[in-house]
């Protein structure tokens, strides 16, 4: 049996691996186009950045090691042009001139290219994306002699991490991403702190503008930005986003979508004896239902490792998961994280849901260096966990994985109360972040708790009275105009003032984080008032607002 699996790296690579322990006797040939068979690609930045010093540390394997441990036959330099279904063939172009293979079974893992935007200049020599070894080292090698500006086109994953490492290397950075903010899957108020610890790091952070064209110089380019901006740089990093690398893939005749292949639950394609997996697919979304691209590592490697066991019919019977989007990505001192859907996502779709927003801190609050976690989670209107997102300094990880758990165990927002997590004051509290999370959201599907939301903040006092019940001391830093100040430990004996303030309108509460709110709603519905908590608190507003918070919040004019 011969096995033929086009493209390395996770997706391909798992396949090999398990197809080998399926089978001692089958021929699995490996064709790669580039030099390398089998690379860490998350690890690039660092190289850059100088973190990981020596790029070979990069490489996992190679054709020679392959061969010895599994005895796969692995070329690199060899690109498959052409596939014939009917006659199972490939066409290989190498140094050697072409070839014509066959195979029993096809695997495709071709992977996604850099996409290059149609703008005048981007055939410098200074631009480089960053999706290959070779590209790692070579913007090292310019970091290393004498470069000292760089930009970098695109504010997704890799673009951060792009600027991150080369702001390490010591570069002036600047970020241009054509999204109103930086990691686009990242909810607004989260991408708020994101752009402000870039700043923080000295990057600079030019969003919701796109460049016109890069002028080239003798010295350094010119990227000129849509605004009139002129940036300088002796590097550019283009990271505008990747389409999966499919064309010989489509002139086969095998289904795609949008360039990415099409795949049922096994990996199969629409041809007989053809498999594919990795970036160049079309995955369906685990919560959305939405047909795209998922380029992430952990998805790749396992639908490899499953189209396997289906080529040889291990009889497992188990699919390819539909995958969640679980990322994560470090940001100077910060984690940001995310799983399942988000705003754009669940509203492209129709699906009904609540915002929670939580400020807990990653561990015990009396243990040294406790740190507020900025949470966000989406719940359905029937209560199913649909996406969460959190950014802040440690824990991060942690609670975004339980979560990517416990939606992928199909556990209600309830269900979190529940669980049973590890707990000492230097790791967590007694009740974690992900403990409160189910409760708030037991509170909210009961109706104990009805909240409001920093996107209305700046007309909610034209139709409710806005109660702030924080202490005189925080009020003073900024509230909203007209808000009434009376601290949550005074309510109780000033709901007459509540009353007359309010002249039949509802009141929406607020306070820091949303705790002292919801006690302070609590003591109103009980006195018959029509009162909802703000989601998250000031520090969810001033998130939300971001920069033009100072439009929303004033140091004067109301009345406690």
């Amino acid at each position: 049996m011969r096995i033929i699996i086009v493209g390395g790296v996770a997706a391909g690579m798992s396949a090999a691996a398990r197809a080998r322990r399926h089978d001692e006797t089958a021929e699995i040939v490996v064709l790669e186009r580039g030099p390398e068979v089998s690379f860490a690609n998350c690890g690039l930045p660092y190289h850059v950045s100088g973190e990981i010093a020596d790029a070979d540390s990069l490489l996992l394997h190679t054709p020679t090691t392959l061969r010895a441990a599994l005895n796969l036959d692995v070329r690199t330099g060899h690109e498959v042009t052409a596939i014939d279904t009917v006659a199972r063939t490939v066409t290989v172009l190498s140094e050697d001139g072409t070839d014509t293979l066959d195979y029993d079974a096809l695997v495709l893992s071709p992977g996604a290219s850099a996409l290059v935007p149609p703008l005048p200049g981007l055939d410098s020599p200074r631009v480089r994306t960053l999706r290959t070894v070779a590209d790692a080292v070579t913007l090292r090698e310019r970091v290393t002699t004498g470069a000292r500006r760089a930009v970098v086109l695109g504010g997704g994953f890799i673009g951060i991490e792009a600027a991150e490492a080369l702001r390490h290397a010591g570069l002036d950075v600047d970020v241009v991403e054509l999204a109103p903010h930086v990691l686009p899957p990242l909810e607004r108020e989260l991408a708020t702190l994101v752009t402000e610890e870039l700043q923080g790091l000295g990057i600079r952070v030019h969003d919701g503008v796109g460049a016109d064209s890069v002028e080239h110089g003798a010295d350094a380019d010119t990227v000129v930005l849509a605004d009139g901006t002129r940036i300088a740089a002796d590097v550019i990093v283009l990271s505008v986003g990747v389409r999966p690398d499919t064309a010989f893939v489509e002139a086969a005749g095998i289904d795609t979508v949008r360039g990415a292949i099409v795949v049922d639950d096994r990996g199969r394609t629409s041809a007989p004896g053809v498999w594919a997996a990795g970036d160049a697919t079309a995955s369906v979304d685990a919560v959305t239902g939405a047909v795209r691209p998922v380029a992430l590592a952990g998805p790749a490697n396992r639908a490899g490792r499953l189209i396997a066991d289906d080529i040889f019919g291990s009889g497992s019977g188990r699919a390819i998961t539909q995958p969640l989007g679980t990322a994560i990505v470090r940001v100077g001192g910060l984690t940001a994280a995310m799983t399942g859907g988000n705003r754009t996502a669940l509203d492209a779709a129709g699906i009904a849901y609540r915002t929670l927003h939580l400020h807990p801190n990653q561990h015990a609050g009396y243990f040294p260096g406790a740190a507020a976690m900025h949470l966000i989670v989406h719940v359905g209107e029937d209560g199913r966990l649909l996406g969460a997102q959190a950014v802040g300094t440690e824990g991060v990880d942690k609670r975004i994985d339980v979560l990517a758990t416990a939606l992928r165990a199909g556990l209600a927002a309830d269900d979190l109360i529940d669980l049973d997590l590890a707990y000492s004051p230097p790791y967590g509290q007694a009740k974690d972040a992900v403990n409160l999370v189910g409760m708030v959201a037991e509170n909210v599907r009961t109706g104990r708790l009805r909240l409001w939301y920093a996107e209305d903040a700046a007309t909610i006092g034209d139709e409710a009275l806005v109660l702030d019940v924080r202490s005189a001391a925080e009020f003073a830093t900024g509230h909203l105009p007209g808000a009434l100040n009376i601290p949550h430990t005074e309510l109780r004996g000033r709901l007459d003032e509540v009353r007359d303030a309010a002249a039949d309108r509802p009141v929406r509460v607020m306070c820091a984080a949303g705790v002292r709110a919801n006690i302070a709603h609590r003591i109103l519905v009980g006195a018959g008032f029509d009162s909802s908590s703000l989601s998250g608190g000031i520090q969810t507003l001033r998130h939300w607002y971001g920069a033009d918070v100072e439009r929303i919040l004033s140091t004067e004019g109301a009345f406690a």
